[in-house]
């Protein structure tokens, strides 16, 4: 919603959704947001925060335990942020980050186990921060890392991005990262169809209940002509098929 403005909410969701990213644990939206776009306007170039280019453990988690790459910097001042910096809540976030995260990522779910069911301090500590945390953010981690090096390429073979299963099922449905590169505004990051896309079916649960609007997606002919135009050939209905064929076809 925020990075690539694929669908809008009403403010009381908004609210859900920051404090979830506050809990994720990844920095401030709004420096999230930036890196994203950033990514995605020079991906897996030294303009990238998490350059792929760079091998699989520096888009895992090198790219946190290095000085930034000049381009980086350079880059990242260019983003236009306008859009997040006109929210009132992102802002706040942004402002109050450290106590948010303290707050709703430490304290709260520490405190939980303890108050009702008698945990360890020790214990809840281990579990509900630091495991908590170190798993869920490997996951998301891999789609920076797994999802630019293993898997195929549908949509457009000459970029790292791919589509795999794994990292989908761990995402939530972030696996389908070719696709989500070939269109970053389609609110589903995956072609209609695709399995394992649990956050498809939030959003349009949400949109069911009038939470979101004005959803983005590419449509049908949109994605076939891609396949056909870029495609690495692995698509399941259109994979084998050539651009030609498919030009002849549309002008008979």
């Amino acid at each position: 919603m925020w990075s690539h403005r694929a669908f809008k909410a009403i403010t009381p969701l908004k609210i859900v959704l920051l404090i979830g990213q506050t809990i994720a644990g990844q920095n401030c939206l709004w420096v999230w947001v930036r890196d994203h776009r950033q990514h995605h306007r020079h991906s897996d170039t030294h303009g990238d925060p998490h350059n792929a280019s760079n091998g699989f453990f520096f888009s895992h988690i090198g790219w946190l335990m290095s000085k930034k790459h000049p381009e980086v910097i350079a880059k990242g001042k260019l983003i236009d942020m306008s859009d997040l910096e006109a929210d009132p809540w992102v802002m706040f976030q942004k402002d109050h980050y450290k106590k948010l995260y303290f707050l709703f990522a430490f304290l709260v779910p520490v405190l939980v186990p303890i108050v009702c069911w008698d945990e360890t301090v020790f214990n809840s500590v281990m579990v509900a921060f630091f495991a908590r945390a170190i798993i869920t953010i490997n996951g998301t981690w891999m789609v920076n890392s797994w999802a630019h090096k293993f898997g195929t390429r549908p949509f457009t073979r000459d970029i790292l991005p791919t589509d795999t299963h794994l990292v989908a099922l761990i995402a939530l449905g972030e696996g389908w990262h070719n696709y989500h590169h070939t269109f970053p505004w389609d609110y589903r990051a995956a072609e209609a169809g695709s399995p394992l896309n649990l956050t498809r079916r939030l959003i349009e649960g949400m949109a069911a209940w009038g939470w979101v609007y004005d959803l983005k997606a590419a449509t049908p002919g949109m994605v076939k002509a891609r396949v056909l135009a870029k495609g690495d050939g692995s698509h399941p209905l259109w994979g084998h098929s050539t651009f030609e064929e498919f030009q002849q076809h549309e002008n008979r």
